[in-house]
């Protein structure tokens, strides 16, 4: 599955979390650190949800850049 997360650049490091996921956050020092993190997070969360019983979100988020004048 592929899921959209959004990644918020802070004062001194970067968050990331995913729409599709409630829950599902990381946090770096560095913005290829919070990629391997959220990824991680990823497959913690969705592994998690499997142990549950848990219903596996389906991906639904669209990302998207627009112009702004």
């Amino acid at each position: 599955m592929r899921y959209a997360v959004v990644i918020e650049k802070g004062k001194t490091s970067y968050g990331a979390y995913v729409p599709d996921l409630p829950g599902c956050v990381a946090v770096g020092e560095t913005f290829e650190e919070v990629k391997t993190l959220i990824q991680e997070a990823i497959a913690f969360h969705l592994e998690g949800l499997r142990e549950d019983g848990g219903i596996i979100p389906e991906p639904v988020s669209i990302c998207e850049y627009v112009e702004a004048s």
